[in-house]
């Protein structure tokens, strides 16, 4: 099946096309930025010998002729405007940028106006675990972000059980990669090297993704308070979810129970780190309890299980493929 990339100036197009040239069912057939007139070896240097195709001026009337899926790895407030054109197309997509995974009223109330209103409310939120079923039927399917992909797969099979009314704190730690590939301020290496810090608490825009997605899929309102935080590593994510349950129940069967089927989550018996992680579409979540006090932690590659590799998975599962199929598995490590 032939797909494009649009976007593949960033680290998640680049992602997307390490795991695209050796897919077993995929192939790459058109690749896409912003300028163009530059081959994919010069854009990328890590590949060269590996690919040789020219990088087009994104097109959507181009892509239509020539690609069966196309992965949209575009800024945020940039990707609606290829999605609807894909579309019409008769194109199948996996945005990777937020402006499909929010309803319409709380996108708009923390990005912008939405120039693609007609399609919003039809796109599947792409958590597999969760909306498997969904995307089998999906055209157009929603990529999380890394924050939300980890926080939720560690809360999610304990909301049932925990106190409506305590809040929830999530602590999440992300690589630099996780602020893109554009370099500012906080992402130069004289200030992040050996240095760390919180940003955006209480006000991240992630923060209502999760809430939301808690609401729709378990149907109940909880206090989230998301605090991300920036660390002097190049990928990965670590997060620790602190809540308080209704009563004290036993956690670790609860975690085993719900993921017991799940390919690319792994129920850890020790706190979980970023390393074993790294490079692979996995989700590692540790539980522990004090009482009612509850601890989750979660770890995750923000690249890979927090954008490129679970938009391939979404997309084996939209076209009839094993949902495994040409995902990594292998962790950088050490």
């Amino acid at each position: 099946m032939n797909a494009a990339i649009i976007g593949a100036s960033g680290y998640t197009g680049l992602e997307l096309i390490k795991i695209l040239i050796n897919h077993p069912k995929f192939n790459i057939s058109y690749i896409a930025n912003s300028t163009g007139n530059i081959n994919v070896q010069e854009l990328h240097p890590s590949l060269k010998g590996l690919l040789d195709m020219p990088v087009e001026v994104a097109n959507p009337k181009e892509v239509g002729k020539v690609a069966d899926i196309a992965f949209l790895a575009l800024p945020h407030k940039t990707s609606m405007s290829f999605a609807k054109e894909l579309l019409k197309e008769g194109v199948k997509v996996v945005d990777l940028s937020a402006d499909y995974r929010l309803e319409l009223e709380t996108y708009e109330k923390h990005y912008c106006e939405h120039e693609d209103k007609q399609n919003i409310n039809d796109a599947v939120y792409g958590l597999p675990e969760y909306y498997k079923e969904k995307l089998k039927e999906a055209i157009l399917v929603a990529n999380p972000g890394c924050y939300p992909t980890a926080s939720l797969l560690a809360l999610l099979p304990f909301i049932d059980y925990i106190d409506e009314n305590s809040p929830i704190f999530i602590d999440a730690k992300s690589g630099v990669t996780g602020a893109g590939k554009k370099l500012n301020e906080i992402t130069q290496f004289g200030h992040i090297n050996e240095n760390t810090h919180a940003y955006n608490p209480f006000k991240h825009r992630h923060m209502p993704e999760i809430q939301e997605k808690i609401k729709l899929l378990k149907q109940k309102e909880f206090s989230v308070n998301f605090v991300p935080h920036l660390i002097p590593v190049t990928r990965g994510m670590l997060v620790s979810v602190y809540a308080t349950l209704k009563n004290e129940v036993d956690v670790n069967d609860i975690l085993a129970q719900t993921y017991k089927n799940s390919e690319f989550v792994r129920v850890r018996d020790n706190a979980v780190d970023i390393k074993s992680t790294a490079g692979t579409n996995f989700c590692d979540i540790f539980v522990a309890r004090n009482g009612k006090a509850l601890f989750i932690n979660s770890s995750i590659d923000n690249l890979l299980r927090g954008a490129s590799s679970q938009a391939v998975v979404n997309a084996n599962i939209m076209c009839g493929f094993e949902e495994g199929e040409g995902i990594p598995k292998i962790a950088y490590a050490p």
